[in-house]
């Protein structure tokens, strides 16, 4: 299935139904009256959060939704019937923007959650609804109110528990097909990965989900590269695995790159805690790894952790510490507390 995080819809609730204008006409009833019933009300457009989907690419084939209109009143003072709702589904994770995209209308973070996007047209009166004590016979029906229309966007962040970010061929995606049963696309050129990969990681008979994002370069908050598409989900996360590249020239200039651009994008992705991981251990010699290691936790003031995803060195201590952080992180979401300032787990710090 392909990967699409960002759509864009066209949705329209359906008109009222009008109402009748009818007056009873039977054999011996010399004074019949009005009979003209009501209007049906026009369909909703809802968006609902469903299990099973984790991307949008249905919205890559039908772009246009609309609701039916409400049936129209008859005689006999018979109404018309509703038209039925149109309903979005959605993966867990979706946000739904205005067409200005910067005004978010909803978030749809659980399974089982709805939200109107449109409201159907209320159906109009038919004359039966007009008669008084004073207008015996009124000749006024009412046509169907409109309904809504507008264009939105969908976007989905994927909900996992830590994400994966370091500049391309940095080695994300050998770590997640090392920690999980993901198979990403493994190559030895940049930009293997073009979409998000997710995986389920299992530390001590417990489980989490790890998202390896595409590699981010210069300028990526601003749109360079694939980074700026993805970097969106990541807001998500409890924890930020940082691979760096250990045979890279200068691991402490590619680590302050990646989090220039954390900065520069916002939504909180640089105060988000963050495990730095030295990757590809095994391709460095011993002197060389050791010098790496200390310019980059000078740099950095917090521990590094050096691994490699190919031979397996040192992946467990790391899944070991992701795992720490998001149980501290999912427990204080459960007991309703926001964690400030530092944090209290080995070896991470703000």
């Amino acid at each position: 299935m392909k990967f699409l995080d960002q759509a864009k819809v066209y949705i329209e609730s359906g008109h009222g139904g009008a109402g009748a204008m009818s007056f009873r006409r039977e054999k011996f009833i010399e004074y019949g009256g009005p009979d003209g019933g009501n209007g049906g009300k026009g369909g909703d457009v809802w968006v609902e959060c469903v299990d099973g989907l984790n991307t949008l690419i249905d919205y890559r084939y039908q772009q246009h939704f609309r609701a039916e209109r409400g049936g129209h009143g008859m005689g006999r003072q018979r109404s018309g019937a509703g038209a039925p709702d149109v309903i979005l589904k959605v993966p867990k994770g979706t946000q739904i923007f205005a067409e200005d995209e910067e005004t978010l209308i909803c978030d749809m973070t659980e399974v089982g959650q709805r939200v109107m996007l449109a409201k159907g047209g209320d159906g109009g009166f038919g004359n039966e609804h007009y008669k008084s004590s004073t207008n015996r016979a009124p000749r006024r029906s009412d046509p169907g109110w409109p309904g809504e229309e507008k264009w939105i966007w969908l976007r989905l962040k994927l909900i996992a528990d830590a994400g994966l970010v370091g500049l391309p061929n940095a080695g994300k995606s050998t770590f997640l097909s090392r920690v999980s049963r993901a198979k990403p696309k493994i190559a030895d050129y940049p930009f293997t990965t073009l979409k998000p990969q997710l995986g389920v990681v299992k530390a001590d008979e417990r489980e989490f989900v790890l998202a390896d994002l595409p590699g981010l370069i210069e300028g990526a908050a601003e749109g360079a590269g694939l980074g700026h598409r993805f970097l969106g989900h990541v807001e998500r996360c409890a924890v930020i695995l940082h691979l760096v590249d250990g045979t890279a020239e200068n691991p402490v200039a590619d680590w302050k790159l990646i989090r220039k651009e954390l900065k520069k994008y916002g939504g909180g992705l640089d105060t988000k805690l963050e495990i730095i991981g030295l990757n590809k251990i095994d391709a460095i010699p011993e002197d060389e790894l050791q010098a790496k290691m200390t310019k980059l936790k000078r740099a950095a003031k917090r521990p590094v952790f050096a691994l490699s995803g190919v031979s397996g060195e040192g992946v467990d201590a790391v899944v070991r510490q992701l795992w720490e952080i998001i149980a501290a992180a999912r427990q204080a979401e459960k007991d309703g507390i926001v964690v400030e300032g530092e944090a209290d787990v080995k070896g991470v710090v703000r």
